[in-house]
């Protein structure tokens, strides 16, 4: 009997944390009714749904990012920021994380074959999925040409051959500034940082407000138009 309770014990702990986190992961925020309207292809970008996530194939045949979502975020939810960019001549490519967690899938640009005809790769993401778009980004520089950081900031240091690109906004209340700060020491030489004035955390996306953040004084939608402006002007200027 005693040799049973042995090991019924840890395997109760386990079914625990299994439960506590499913749960966990199962509470996350929804992709809103213009996100997924942003899933359809239009004259200008066809939008392909693939074995990593999905695909946004407009006119460009430079430059590609690939992106990854903020932890427990929808990740269709980024499919209107990423339809205008690849309207405008930067293609895209929507990583789909387990569990909605860029933490659990940090390596997964590595298997996306949409990447491989393009001149200029970037790597990016939003809040943690830029954490870890960051940390992939300082272990495979040779394959890169630079990071795009959405209320993120790197923790490790970025090669100066790559370009880094960062955008927060000014209302953000879910961003930790001081980390941002110390973030600094690992950026390249080729740096570009842009605050939008009135924009939010959760504003990259449409997923609605997010718990902690600051009110927006602009809409989602102008966050979205002047993040894809910031970032069409200066790519590839190497």
């Amino acid at each position: 009997m005693r040799r049973k309770l042995i090991w019924l014990v840890p395997a109760l702990f386990g079914a625990v944390l299994s439960l506590v986190f499913l749960a966990y992961t199962g509470m996350y925020y929804h992709a809103d009714t213009q996100a997924l309207a942003a899933l359809e292809t239009d004259e200008n970008v066809t939008v392909t749904k693939t074995d990593y996530g999905w695909y946004f194939d407009g006119p460009a045949e430079e430059n590609v990012l690939v992106f990854y979502p903020g932890a427990k975020v929808e990740e269709t939810a980024y499919a209107p920021l990423l339809h205008r960019l690849a309207d405008n001549g930067m293609d895209a490519c929507l990583v789909k994380m387990p569990f909605r967690l860029a933490v659990l899938g940090a390596g997964k640009a590595a298997k996306i074959p949409e990447t491989a005809d393009y001149a200029n790769v970037y790597i990016g993401g939003h809040s943690l999925g830029g954490a870890m778009a960051a940390n992939y980004a300082a272990d495979h520089a040779d394959e890169l040409s630079g990071v795009i950081l959405l209320a993120a900031y790197p923790t490790k240091e970025l090669d100066d051959d790559l370009q880094l690109i960062s955008i927060y906004g000014s209302e953000d209340g879910v961003l930790n500034m001081e980390k941002v700060k110390d973030g600094g020491q690992y950026a390249p030489e080729q740096t570009v940082e842009q605050i939008i004035a009135g924009g939010n955390h959760a504003y990259f996306g449409d997923y609605g407000e997010q718990k902690g953040d600051s009110e927006a004084r602009i809409t989602a939608q102008e966050q979205q138009e002047e993040t894809a402006e910031i970032i069409l002007e200066n790519v590839d200027r190497n």
